[in-house]
């Protein structure tokens, strides 16, 4: 699997899988039923954020955005999100996208990486986590309105470097 940075013309590549995750409403409390271009800036970072793709036999299976969590007195912190292509999940594109991510950020001089909204419900995404070093270092009650389960919590997780 090579990992790698986005460019402009890998956009319609990730937004079929961006639409399906956002649009199934189980991960991101983003806008549901954005078309292609409405969608791009929820996605696509520009510097000093980044955006990068997974791809794998020439197909992109996975994305993750990243860069600083807060601006200012916040930006020593990096935070980043994660997409894998529904059709490819439980194949390791996640973790490798995770790895990506923490040695970006520690090449980059950040002093840790901060996810401001994982859903508690949401166990695969909590265990990859916690099992790159990530702790729940709070969770706010309520915050997501999941299509299943009701109001879950939103964790608040933390990798120190």
């Amino acid at each position: 699997m090579e990992i790698r940075t986005a460019g402009d013309e890998d956009w319609p590549k990730i937004y079929p899988f961006y639409a399906a995750i956002i649009d199934e409403g189980r991960t991101y409390a983003f806008p549901e039923g954005q078309p292609l271009e409405e969608a791009r800036p929820w996605w696509m970072e520009s510097p000093p954020g980044r955006t990068v793709v997974a791809v794998e036999d020439g197909l992109i299976v996975g994305s993750a955005k990243m860069g600083p969590n807060r601006p200012g007195r916040g930006s020593h912190v990096a935070t980043a999100s994660f997409l894998v292509d529904p059709a490819r999940q439980g194949r390791g594109v996640g973790r490798a996208l995770g790895r990506h991510v923490v040695d970006w950020a520690r090449a980059e001089g950040y002093r840790g990486i901060q996810f401001n909204a994982v859903v508690e419900v949401n166990a695969p995404a909590v265990h990859l986590w916690k099992s790159l070093g990530f702790e729940v270092v709070g969770t706010v009650p309520e915050a997501f309105d999941h299509p299943e389960h009701g109001l879950v919590g939103l964790h608040v997780m933390y990798l120190r470097f």
